[in-house]
Parts: C-alpha cells; structure tokens; sequence
C-alpha cells in the first residue's frame, strides 16, 4: 500500500520568532541557551557581571570560563549593562542561580518593556516562602506573562549543537487558545528550535518547575549511593521512586502528573540521576566516598541547586503533608547532620507500601535492627 507523506508542518497555524531576545545571566546555562536563540536567527544579547566573561564572548566569541572550547554565533553579544541587554527586546530569559531569581528578576522589572514575556530558567524553590522560580518573578515583574524553559539538558552539549530537547511553560489564556501562534510559548519554542534543538510548549508550569527542583535533590542521592559503591539497581530504584515523589508533590500544588513523565520530568531527572556532568550527581559522589563537605569540588565554593533545594523541596511537602522519604533522606545528611549509612539504611526499611496509590497500603518492613545496622555499615 502506498502512503502519503507526512506534511512537515500538519498544524493549522504559522507562528513567528521572536527578533530580539535579552539572556539575563552569562553561566555555563545562559550562554548556551544565548547561542542557540543566536543559532536560530534571533538577534540576542547576554547580560553578565563578569567584564573578562562578556569581553571574550565578544571579541573571541567564546565564554572562555564557562564554555571554554565552544564557538559562539557572531550574532550574541555580550553587555554590562542591564537597560542596554533590555533595550529592544521582545523576550526575557532570565538564567541565574535560583538564590538570585528575586533580586535579579526586580532589577529586570525596572528595564524590561511592558508585557514583555519574561522565561525564567532557574530551578528550584524559594525557602523563605516556598515559592515555585515563576511565583518569584510575578511578585516582582507584575503585569508580564512569565513562564519557564526546564528539560534535560547539559549546557555544554546544547552549545555543541547535540540533539538536544527541552519544554518551554507559559500560561495559555483564552486569547492563546484562539491564536496559539501568538502566544509567548509557542513564540519562545520557535525562537530556540534549530536543527539540533527542538523544544516542546506546555501550560503546566507547577508540573515543569516542580520536575526541575526535585530532579536535584534526587541526584544527589544517586550519587551519595553511587559513591558508596552500589550501581544499577539501586539507582533505578532511586529514580523511580524519586519520581513518584515528584509526581504527588506537584499534583498537590495543582500540576498534572502527565507533565512529570516528560522532558521537564523524567526527562531531566534519568539525565541529571546518570552522570557527573550534574553537578548534584557530583556533589552527591564525593560525599558517597566520604569527601568532606567543604573539601567536595577541590574545595571550591561549588553552588549546587539540589544542596539547596533538599530544604526548601521538603520544608514545602511537609507544608502539603506529602511524604517524600528519598528527599527527606538527603535533607537528613546534609542539613541535620545524620550519616549517610544511618539514612540510607532508614531507607531501605521503611514500611512496605503498594505501588499503586489506589491501593492504599502498607505494612511492616521485616528487618531486624541489627539487619538495618549491617546495611548501614556497609553503605558507610
């Protein structure tokens, strides 16, 4: 039988890229995202404080602290100057550490046009008031649409020009649902797809940002098991888990459980849970070999997102009474003081539960004390 081809473009509307976009934040991250919205055809400036960073991504073309190696488009250009990086553009991607979201969203509120769409690529919680990186930014850039960009994705691959897919969340009104073509998702999806990257819209923001926050405290336990000596099985287990437990904390903040199981979901977690490359992986090694806290990273004040959010991630679920024992486990050794045998092994022999939720059921864990202490000492 003979098939028609499959129309390259089967839906029913023709979007548009935006022509200038302004990449808040010169990182490893933000320079990655600056050259692909270059690569695309967008006319893109990155801001940073570093004079020496944006001086060679201007004259070498090249973020030489952060993406040594990689060759960036002629069309990114670097600034100092905030009001100048904001100056004409038609979107914002802000791309900082989640600790500086607050001040530097503010700062951008006092530049930026009005109505400008502002993506926020940061991932986390707040802990001083549990707020999701997107929550931030309303509070501070009022009247703006704000949305995310979050998937798995390592900066330097996605500067390389690696396959490389990832989600782009924004809110969808009802004017959105009539002209989709018009909306800052599918516009800012448009403006980062290239040959190599190729981005995804969704309206779920809780679903996406919940994905990127835990994502990173699951690392970390992978790692610190990782580092300990185990492999295969108990990593899977840890994944697997640590995504159940991504799933119920954002259904209780009101996400879908479908959006867990993508890009931003799943998706980033299986990447950041597999390799040192994440710095949460990283850190969660060195710690599984017995490094000292401050000795990790050759000593070097190394920020690592799921240090941070291993608190903030579960001081939210204890807020919404949903139980996260892997999350609750990393909190334990790097915020309470519990060794790391001693947690693990608490773990391991926690109540036996049903995997479907529907089910509803649990029993006692058939270890000993002393079968507990065993395991403990041998994760040690």
């Amino acid at each position: 039988m003979k098939h028609e081809p499959i129309p390259s473009n089967p839906f029913p509307f023709q979007a548009s890229r935006y022509e200038r976009a302004a990449v808040i934040g010169a990182g490893s991250w933000g320079t990655a995202l600056a050259a692909t919205l270059a690569r695309a055809g967008v006319s893109t400036r990155i801001w940073g404080r570093d004079k020496a960073v944006i001086d060679a991504i201007n004259a070498q073309h090249e973020n030489t602290r952060h993406l040594p190696g990689v060759r960036l488009p002629d069309r990114l250009h670097g600034v100092r100057e905030l009001a100048h990086a904001l100056d004409g553009a038609e979107v914002v991607l802000i791309v900082v550490p989640s600790r500086s979201v607050r001040t530097v969203a503010r700062q951008v509120a006092e530049h930026a046009p009005a109505n400008i769409p502002i993506a926020v690529c940061a991932k986390g919680i707040e802990a001083e008031t549990g707020l999701l990186m997107t929550q931030i930014v309303e509070e501070e850039a009022k009247d703006r649409p704000i949305g995310c960009v979050s998937g798995p994705t390592f900066a330097r691959e996605t500067a390389l020009g690696h396959p490389t897919a990832a989600t782009v969340a924004f809110p969808f009104t009802y004017a959105d649902r009539l002209n989709p073509e018009k909306s800052p998702a599918v516009r800012l999806a448009l403006s980062l797809t290239t040959e190599s990257f190729r981005a995804y819209v969704s309206d779920d923001l809780i679903g996406v940002e919940i994905g990127g926050a835990v994502k990173n405290v699951v690392a970390i336990a992978c790692g610190m098991m990782t580092g300990a000596g185990f492999a295969e099985n108990t990593r899977a287990a840890l994944i697997t888990r640590g995504l159940d437990e991504m799933k119920t904390l954002a259904e209780a903040l009101g996400g879908r459980r479908e959006t867990v199981t993508g890009l931003s979901g799943i998706g980033d977690l299986a990447l950041t849970c597999s390799s040192p490359t994440s710095r949460n992986m990283s850190l969660g090694q060195q710690l599984g070999q017995g490094t000292a806290r401050d000795d990790c990273f050759d000593g070097k004040p190394v920020v690592v997102e799921g240090e941070f959010n291993a608190k903030s991630v579960t001081d939210l679920a204890r807020r919404l009474n949903v139980a996260m024992p892997i999350c609750e486990t990393v909190r334990s050794i790097l915020h309470d003081g519990t060794g790391l045998g001693t947690a693990f092994a608490a773990l391991w022999a926690r109540p036996i539960e049903a995997e479907p939720r529907a089910m509803d059921l649990s029993f006692n864990h058939p270890s000993t004390d002393q079968d507990i202490a065993t395991l403990a000492e041998r994760i040690s």
